[in-house]
């Protein structure tokens, strides 16, 4: 079963969609996140206008592994300078891809992606130095963790001595050719969230910001062996999919109370699989036959998250076209807006720029106007406050000119995020 998402395309999955498709179809006492966090809860708010800078495999940068300090440097403020350019207001950068760190944290270490060997000390500080370059630029920063990714391989012994999956080699799962911590267990929860804290005491981050990785999207054919943590901590729950769904529940709130403790102006986002659950399983969910649910199959109730006000804003990754069979954008995107109205959750669209080719084996992908309808049709929705653009590699390269269209149509001046 395969799905659609950037995420796939960072760890070079080929499917976009289910095959399956086709064969068949208690709220803590506080104010409202947007008010929380100086937004704005239901008047007016300024356009959100975003893009991701994937740093796993390279995708977006550094360009390759051991680039100098100088290089990665340049290339960095290059995409800061290219979205300046194209009129955005706010970058997500990618500083935690796998169990690692793009600054000088004390307890994980430096990100291979950087030098090629992961704990090689790169000789800057990517993470300040983005915060303070975005901030002269007029852009807001948000930081891009992953909780759960160890290592895009399955080896323990290729991560870099003192590790920490190598210091708890029990908190570790290898599933679908990959290294995972386990989200059963209190003591990674607490060591995941106290990593990512760190980034937050040390820099002023307008965001901290994470994808759609808490357990891993199914692999046909194998398990996710967390029999022994079920066995441990799961006994109070009906299935181990409630429990699942707790634990993630959990590091969600968690997280969020740390925020707020930690710094207070810093908004705490989540970019989901845009299918929470398909109508046919829950009244409640959104008209679409995607063969991937949050809910269900990554054990993320993302809509809860909203409902709670546990996020700040949600970016659901929105990467179908408008008319498409199974789940069609023009039907996603007012089942989001639908969810968080009221709330005080921003809602900001993700948009599958990658998608965008002239060679694209799918006709709406080849013509360049499809990503300008998309902001067009959204903006029938009051609710949607902005979109979000994967990724910056295509924000540069642009090329089938989707973006400039964006830009020409949506984007004549510059605004402030917020």
């Amino acid at each position: 079963m395969t799905h659609i998402g950037r995420r796939g395309l960072l760890a070079g999955a080929a499917g976009l969609l289910a095959a399956g498709a086709a064969a068949g179809p208690a709220r803590a006492a506080r104010e409202p996140a947007a008010q929380r966090r100086g937004g704005a809860a239901g008047g007016a708010a300024a356009e959100f206008r975003g893009m991701w800078i994937a740093s796993v495999e390279n995708v977006d940068w550094p360009s390759k592994t051991g680039l100098s300090a100088d290089r990665q440097r340049a290339e960095l403020l290059a995409l800061l300078d290219t979205a300046v350019e194209r009129r955005l207001n706010a970058v997500v950068l990618q500083v935690r891809p796998t169990a690692d760190a793009l600054w000088p944290s004390p307890l994980e270490p430096w990100s291979q992606w950087l030098t090629g060997t992961q704990g090689r000390d790169p000789g800057w500080d990517p993470l300040g130095t983005a915060v303070a370059a975005a901030h002269e630029r007029g852009l807001e920063l948000h930081a891009w963790f992953n909780p759960y990714r160890v290592a895009n391989h399955t080896d323990p012994d290729r991560l870099a001595a003192g590790h920490p999956a190598r210091r708890n080699p029990e908190w570790v799962l290898p599933y679908g050719g990959k290294l995972y911590y386990n989200p059963g267990l209190p003591q990674v929860r607490r060591f995941v969230q106290d990593a990512m804290a760190d980034a937050v005491a040390r820099y002023p981050v307008d965001g901290v910001h994470w994808d759609d990785y808490f357990y891993p999207y199914p692999v046909q054919g194998e398990d996710f062996d967390d029999d022994a943590a079920f066995e441990e901590y799961g006994g109070s729950f009906d299935s181990r999919a409630d429990w699942r769904r707790n634990n993630t529940d959990t590091l969600v709130r968690e997280m969020s109370e740390r925020l707020r403790r930690i710094r207070p102006a810093t908004r705490f986002g989540v970019s989901p699989f845009a299918v929470w659950r398909n109508d046919d399983v829950d009244p409640l969910g959104s008209r679409t036959r995607a063969g991937v649910g949050t809910y269900d199959d990554l054990y993320a109730d993302t809509r809860k998250w909203v409902k709670e006000g546990w996020v700040d804003y949600i970016v659901p990754q929105a990467y179908w076209q408008l008319g498409h069979p199974s789940a069609d954008y023009a039907e996603i995107v007012p089942w989001w807006a639908r969810t968080v109205a009221g709330t005080g959750v921003s809602l900001y669209v993700g948009e599958a720029l990658y998608r965008c080719d002239a060679e694209s084996a799918t006709e709406a992908w080849r013509d360049p106007a499809e990503l300008s309808r998309h902001v067009s049709f959204a903006k029938d929705c009051p609710e949607v406050r902005g979109h979000v653009y994967f990724s910056a590699k295509q924000v540069v390269a642009d090329p089938n000119g989707a973006m400039a269209r964006v830009v020409a149509d949506h984007y004549p001046t510059r605004v402030p995020p917020r």
